[in-house]
């Protein structure tokens, strides 16, 4: 087998940066497949193609790991809304979509188990400041000056429960919902 003499070999915490990142993209997988009480740390290592003590090193127990891919994939989410030109007139559907997705599920699920798994729901409420940190920070980018502080966190608010909303509709019916009811929404939280 020859070896690959222009690339120089990774170091050992590029490899358990790689096996870190692996690991929690299964996560994700698994809490968007499976939901939160399907999701094993077990079967985790599997998807994500690491030995269990690898899994186990980064990740000693089943609620850090969750927690920390949720984390992984805010920190990406927020890339990908301040990577977007700011558009007030856009802000509201930027917004939108950014509860849609493998992270708005994931976090779902763990919105949901942590109402009744107290370790769950401890590990869960600094992240869920982060994330709204975030959002505001993001929102508050994407939105400028049209929008202010009280209206973006109205805003986060709204589109947190439109996402939970549009579970139960067709592709279809969230369309003309979301074109009947953007204008109405932005009209309310506008500044004049």
């Amino acid at each position: 087998m020859t070896q690959d003499t222009d690339r120089p070999p990774r170091t050992q915490a590029q490899r358990s940066a790689h096996t870190r990142e692996k690991l929690l993209d299964a996560t994700i997988e698994s809490l968007v497949e499976l939901g939160y009480a399907g999701t094993s740390t077990q079967g985790v290592a599997k998807r994500a193609g690491v030995s269990r003590g690898a899994q186990l090193h980064q990740f000693p127990t089943k609620i850090s790991l969750v927690v920390a891919a949720v984390e992984y994939l805010v920190e990406k989410r927020l890339a990908e809304i301040l990577a977007a030109e700011p558009d007030p007139e856009r802000g509201l559907d930027v917004l939108l979509d950014a509860f849609s997705g493998p992270l708005f599920y994931a976090a779902l699920e763990l919105w949901v188990a942590a109402r009744t798994d107290p370790a769950l729901f401890e590990a869960m409420v600094p992240l869920e400041r982060r994330v709204t940190e975030a959002l505001q920070g993001g929102a508050s980018v994407v939105m400028g000056e049209r929008f202010g502080a009280d209206a973006i966190e109205l805003s986060i608010e709204l589109a947190r429960g439109f996402a939970v909303s549009a579970l139960f509709r067709t592709p279809a019916e969230e369309v003309g919902r979301r074109e009947r009811l953007l204008p109405v929404w932005d009209a309310m939280v506008t500044r004049t």
